[in-house]
């Protein structure tokens, strides 16, 4: 039978501890900047197309990490594919009040939503393809107290409020921004 001794295991860390103690490569790092080169320079309409293109790179990436660092990057979908934050004349990203911050509720309805429904305590707010990741992103920046959650699918995004009144509230802000 053998015995494995602790300083036989002294040696060999997780991955994750050691990046915590800044001993692995900077593999995050490298990453965000082949999906901003990719970005950038060519056409990326989805997460999986640019979970394809990282991989032909070298990089494995869960969809989990991949959504992740789009977060971190602050990329905007359009009907273009994803853009990079300020990127002009792409016409896929709305431009904002604030140049340097994130796309609000009301840009990310006006440019993606098609309508908003109320059922129960939840409002299911329907986008056109790929649009409901951003605006689910930017429901969930907004901080808005009657917003529990959100998820997002493709092309919807459930709203999770913590009672139907509230989901009353919600879907008729949402419904205000869609009209105007």
């Amino acid at each position: 039978m053998g015995r494995v001794s602790l300083c036989s295991l002294q040696g060999r860390e997780s991955p994750k501890r050691s990046k915590e103690k800044g001993q692995a490569p900077p593999v995050k790092y490298q990453r965000h900047s082949a999906i901003r080169e990719l970005v950038g320079n060519s056409l990326v309409s989805n997460q999986d197309e640019l979970r394809r293109k990282l991989r032909r790179r070298g990089f494995e990436v869960t969809q989990a990490t991949l959504s992740r660092d789009i977060h971190e990057l602050r990329l905007s979908k359009g009907p273009g594919g994803y853009v990079l934050p300020n990127s002009a004349g792409t016409g896929a990203a709305p431009a904002s009040a604030d140049e340097d911050g994130p796309p609000t509720v009301a840009e990310m309805i006006e440019s993606f939503g098609l309508s908003a429904t109320q059922a129960m305590n939840q409002v299911v707010v329907r986008t056109s393809m790929g649009g409901a990741q951003p605006v689910a992103a930017a429901l969930d920046r907004a901080g808005w107290p009657e917003v529990v959650g959100t998820i997002a699918g493709d092309d919807t995004v459930l709203v999770i409020c913590p009672d139907p009144r509230r989901a009353v509230e919600i879907e008729s802000r949402l419904k205000a921004i869609l009209e105007s």
